[in-house]
């Protein structure tokens, strides 16, 4: 049987067009100003071809700040315009700024409106195009759940929200008939015979297993996809697809083989990656403490007004290898905020000053523990330190909680940029998925990502 699926973009595919294709639409309707319209001010087919690199540059640094290559919002016109309006805005008012490497101002102000448009139209037409052609049913990917009926529920809603372009068509259930079986009605059921017929009508692009034990799977089933396999078909195991598309490791599915889930990254052992790491984060933890003492009295007036109290705050935390150690924050809660036992800090906590929200939205709360970095207690990137209280209680009830303290905690993190604040053993489970996936693949390039969501993080005060 021929693969006949149909044409579909894997999600680095969608990223790259829509980086590669930002460019092409900004430089064509660059092109078009100035040829219909008295433009004179960047001419793409110029010899100065650095300019067009350095409008690249801005566009893609921008854009990623502000978020105009996160797939979820570019798969929707109602946020589109919005971070289009705002990475345009970023790039012209950088651009105008940086003669050196870009045009001079021109004499007519004119000019700057021509090509303030010519951007935004460039970047919103390629967006629509992306929404309307892309990002429609004709190239989703479209996928076969192979798994016991029990557990289709808990994977469909993994994939829910994770990736727009993927489509679960239905599902097989790969078990030996049963008396009494489970029902699962919110997904289309196939029978086992049909499983080359679905494959070739609803053109799939992969089956996926999802069962806890492949002794589950029955030996006609079992057939079917070695065939499959051998004539080249996708199958994958459904908690490779899960870390592939959510970005996390999903331990609430790993069982007695977590050793299979856990080939943890080699830049955990690497000295000169880890060198690397120290260096960076003394460095970005040194300016950190220079912006601190500049902002000091605005905060400390904020604080003699909002909070009526001392200013910084220090709390035992578990650090690397389970060691603790006291961190320090600016204070954003009222006095005696926890006379009995540690409690849960909550969305809208009326235990936060007005001026302690604040600070808490804009991160800079956060700003003391520049001071734990530079000790060695912390790093700028990793798990986000947790109370032993809390320690004690999430490790009992969340499997391999205690797994994120290989590394030291940082400051922010891949479960701080994609997670949104935790109060609850749900949020914590979470939140361990993602710090999970940073340790295991732990990189620069993961790094640096990590620090420009923060920066996106910071911007649109996404704080506690």
């Amino acid at each position: 049987m021929s693969n006949n699926s149909g044409i579909h973009f894997e999600i680095s595919e969608r990223k790259i067009l829509l980086r590669l294709f930002d460019l092409l639409f900004v430089g064509v309707s660059l092109y078009l100003v100035s040829t219909f319209f008295e433009f004179d001010y960047f001419r793409v087919y110029d010899k100065h071809w650095a300019w067009f690199l350095v409008l690249a540059l801005y566009i893609s640094v921008f854009g990623t700040v502000l978020e105009l290559y996160d797939l979820q919002k570019s798969s929707r016109l109602d946020t589109v315009l919005g971070t289009v309006l705002m990475t345009t805005s970023a790039t012209v008012l950088f651009y105008l700024l940086t003669p050196f490497y870009t045009p001079s101002l021109p004499e007519n102000r004119l000019q700057i409106l021509y090509f303030y448009l010519a951007i935004l139209f460039g970047l919103y037409l390629w967006r629509w195009a992306y929404i309307t052609f892309i990002s429609s049913p004709r190239f989703f990917k479209k996928v076969l759940l192979v798994g016991e009926t029990s557990n289709i529920k808990s994977i469909v809603d993994a994939f829910a929200n994770a990736d727009p372009n993927y489509k679960i068509i239905g599902f097989i259930n790969c078990e030996i008939e049963k008396k009494e079986t489970i029902k699962y009605t919110g997904l289309q059921e196939y029978e086992p015979a049909d499983l080359h017929q679905i494959i070739k009508e609803e053109s799939i692009s992969e089956v996926v297993i999802a069962s806890y034990n492949s002794e589950n799977i029955t030996p006609a089933i079992y057939s079917d996809l070695i065939m499959l396999l051998e004539k080249g078909f996708p199958i994958k195991e459904y908690t490779q697809v899960y870390e592939d598309i959510t970005y996390r490791v999903p331990v609430q599915f790993v069982g007695k083989d977590f050793y299979k889930y856990f080939p943890f990254s080699r830049n955990n052992k690497n000295k000169l990656y880890l060198t690397y790491r120290r260096l960076f984060d003394v460095l970005l933890a040194s300016v950190g403490v220079l912006i601190g003492l500049l902002i000091l009295p605005l905060v400390l007036i904020g604080n003699a007004i909002g909070n009526r109290g001392p200013l910084f705050y220090s709390q035992e935390r578990v650090g690397q290898n389970g060691v603790p150690f006291k961190i320090f924050k600016f204070r954003t809660m009222i006095k005696n905020a926890e006379t009995n036992k540690a409690v849960w800090a909550t969305k809208n906590d009326s235990r936060i000053t007005a001026f302690g929200k604040f600070l808490r939205v804009s991160r800079l709360d956060e700003m003391p523990q520049f001071i734990n970095i530079l000790k060695g207690d912390m790093s700028l990137i990793g798990p986000r330190p947790e109370r032993p209280y809390f320690v004690k209680e999430l490790s009992q009830v969340i499997p391999f909680y205690e797994t994120r303290h290989i590394i030291k905690p940082g400051l922010t993190g891949w479960a701080q940029v994609k997670a949104r604040y935790g109060s609850s053993v749900d949020d914590s489970l979470l939140k361990l998925q993602y710090d999970l996936y940073y340790i295991k693949h732990r990189s620069f390039l993961l790094d640096i990502n990590i620090i420009v969501k923060t920066l996106s993080t910071v911007i649109f005060f996404r704080g506690q």
